[in-house]
């Protein structure tokens, strides 16, 4: 098989408010607009450093069969970023910085639409 060149990894995640989304994506962690289908929009997406998430509109009425994924991203300094987050009323009471079985140093939370979002460094690193 020959190589692909790939590059990026881009998750749509479900939004039920995509303006809203954006807004908590751009003000609480960082990242800026890359695009938007509209003033009101259904589809956008929003990137920080090397990271795109595309951020799709369901309507309220479905959102029960809509599946909520988890997003593991690396970081480089998953302490400075953990410290950076962490007065910004983001995290739930039991969320902690932690060392796991498998190798690697981390923190998650959930985005306003249940998505979880898990940032982590490989302690080996």
């Amino acid at each position: 098989m020959p190589d692909l060149l790939l590059e990026a990894i881009n998750p749509v995640l479900p939004s039920r408010d995509v303006k809203k989304s954006i807004q908590f994506y751009v003000e609480k962690l960082g990242f800026s607009v890359s695009f938007q289908d509209a003033d009101d929009p259904r589809y956008a997406a929003v990137g920080r450093d090397r990271i795109e998430i595309h951020l799709r509109w369901h309507d309220s009425s479905s959102w029960d069969r809509v599946e909520r994924p988890n997003i593991r991203i690396a970081v480089c300094d998953v302490e400075h970023l953990y410290s950076v987050f962490q007065p910004l009323g983001i995290f739930a009471s039991d969320t902690t910085l932690r060392d796991t079985a498998f190798g690697t140093r981390e923190f998650g939370f959930f985005d306003p639409d249940g998505n979880l979002l898990t940032f982590y460094s490989d302690l080996g690193e």
